[in-house]
C-alpha cells in the first residue's frame, strides 16, 4: 500500500456569499468528511469547519475561505487525504485507489496489463485494464479476483 492522495470530494462552486463551497462527494455522504478535519487542495491545506448535505452533494465551510471570490476560485479543486488516513477495511473490501496500477492476469495465466481505472455507472464497479499495447478493455468487478498483489480476471471476460 502506498500513501498516495485519495480524492474524497471536488469543489463544484461557491454557495452563497460567505465562502461556503458546494462539493461533489466520492464517499458515503457529508458525514464521511467530518472525521478528517483537513484536506489537501491544490497544494494547500483546507481546514474543515462544517459540512452538511446540499443540492447534489454537500456544502462545506473551510477556515481559510471567507468570501465568495475565494470559494469560486476553488471550483474544480480536488479535496484529498493520504491513503493512510482512510479507515481500515473489512475482509473482501477494497478502496478503488488500491486497485490502480495493479498488474492483471487472466485466469489462464496470460499477462493482461494493469488496472488504470475503476468506474461505477450505477450497476456495480467496472475495472478498466490497459494492455502493454495501449489498448484498454473493461470487465465487471465480479469477474475479478484480488490477491497476491495482482488482479486475476476470469478468462471468459478477456477481450
Amino acid at each position: 500500500m502506498t500513501d498516495k492522495p485519495v480524492t474524497l470530494a471536488v469543489v463544484t462552486g461557491a454557495h452563497g456569499v460567505t465562502g461556503e463551497v458546494r462539493l461533489k462527494l466520492f464517499g458515503d455522504g457529508p458525514d464521511s468528511l467530518k472525521g478528517y478535519g483537513a484536506f489537501m487542495a491544490a497544494g494547500r491545506t483546507l481546514t474543515l469547519k462544517s459540512v452538511r448535505a446540499g443540492p447534489n452533494g454537500a456544502v462545506a465551510r473551510f477556515a481559510e475561505i471567507s468570501d465568495r471570490g475565494a470559494a469560486e476560485a476553488l471550483r474544480g479543486t480536488e479535496l484529498t487525504v493520504p491513503r493512510s488516513a482512510l479507515p481500515p477495511l473489512g475482509e473482501g473490501e477494497y478502496y478503488h485507489v488500491d486497485l490502480i496500477d495493479l498488474p492483471c492476469a487472466s485466469s489462464t495465466g496470460e499477462a493482461l496489463g494493469a488496472v488504470v481505472a475503476v468506474e461505477n455507472f450505477g450497476a456495480g464497479d467496472i475495472v478498466e485494464v490497459q494492455r502493454a499495447s495501449g489498448k484498454r478493455f473493461m470487465v465487471p468487478m465480479h469477474a475479478v479476483t484480488l490477491g497476491d498483489g495482482r488482479a486475476v480476471i476470469d478468462a471468459a471476460f478477456v477481450e
